[in-house]
C-alpha cells in the first residue's frame, strides 16, 4: 500500500549519497522523496508548464522510487531527478504525438500534390494561421529551428550553422518549441509585415526546395531579438 502523501511535510533526514540497507526501509525512502519533492516539483512543473501534470509526474515518480532496489542506490537524489525528468519528457511527447495526430497540426502538409487553384488557397491558408501561431507561441530562436526541423527536416548541425549554435543547442530550441506549443503557451503580439514575409518565403522555400531565403529570414529574426533562446 503506498504511504507518501503528496502534501505532507517534511520528513526524517536520510542521507542522499549512502548505498546499504538504510535505503531499503519504505519509511526511510518516503523521508528522502518528501524532503526532494520541492525540487522534483520544480523540474517537473518547468518542463510542463502545469501543476497538475508536475504532480502526476510526481506521483509516478514516486511509484517508480518504491520499486526500486534502493539498496543499490547510490545517490537517491540525483536517481529522483533523472527519472522526473524522463517522466515529464515522456508526458510532453505523449501530448505532442496526441497534437500531431489532429486535423490542424501546426504546420501543413506541403506535400499535397492537388493543384487546383481551391488547393493553392487552402494551403496559403493554412501555412497563414501556422505561421501565425507559431510567431505568437514561440522566441525566434525557437521558431526558427522548429520550421527548419519540423518543417523542412533539416539536421541538426544544418540548424546550429544556421543560427550560431551549438547543435545541442539547436536540439534543445527544438525541444523548448514542442513544450511551448504543447503547453499553450501566452502568445505574443505579431507584426503583420513579419508575419506576411515568413508566409511568402516558406511557400516558396516548400515549393522550390531552396531554403536559402528561408534560412536567412529566419536567422535575422533569432538574431536581431534580443533574449531570444
Amino acid at each position: 500500500m503506498d504511504t507518501y502523501a503528496p502534501s505532507v511535510g517534511q520528513g526524517r533526514e536520510a542521507a542522499a549519497t549512502t548505498a546499504g540497507p538504510v535505503l531499503g526501509d519504505l519509511e526511510t525512502a518516503t523521508s528522502v522523496f518528501v524532503r526532494a519533492r520541492p525540487g522534483l516539483f520544480r523540474i517537473a512543473n518547468r518542463i510542463l508548464g502545469d501543476a497538475n501534470d508536475a504532480e502526476d509526474v510526481l506521483q509516478e515518480a514516486w511509484l517508480r522510487w518504491q520499486r526500486t532496489d534502493r539498496a543499490l542506490v547510490l545517490n537517491p537524489s540525483a536517481l529522483l531527478r533523472t527519472t522526473t525528468v524522463r517522466l515529464a519528457l515522456n508526458v510532453v511527447q505523449s501530448a505532442w504525438r496526441r497534437r500531431e495526430s489532429c486535423a490542424s497540426p501546426w504546420l501543413p502538409d506541403l506535400l499535397d500534390d492537388r493543384v487546383t487553384p481551391e488547393a493553392v488557397a487552402e494551403r496559403r491558408d493554412a501555412v497563414e494561421r501556422a505561421v501565425l501561431l507559431l510567431m505568437e507561441t514561440l522566441t525566434p530562436r525557437q521558431r526558427a529551428a522548429y520550421v527548419l526541423r519540423e518543417g523542412f527536416g533539416c539536421p541538426y548541425g544544418r540548424i546550429s550553422e544556421v543560427l550560431g549554435l551549438s547543435a545541442a543547442n539547436a536540439r534543445q530550441q527544438v525541444v523548448r518549441a514542442q513544450q511551448r506549443l504543447v503547453s499553450g503557451h501566452r502568445r505574443q503580439p505579431v507584426d503583420s509585415v513579419a508575419h506576411r514575409r515568413l508566409v511568402e518565403t516558406f511557400l516558396a522555400a516548400a515549393g522550390t526546395g531552396d531554403l536559402t531565403d528561408l534560412e536567412r529570414v529566419l536567422a535575422e529574426a533569432a538574431s536581431d531579438t534580443a533574449g531570444g533562446y
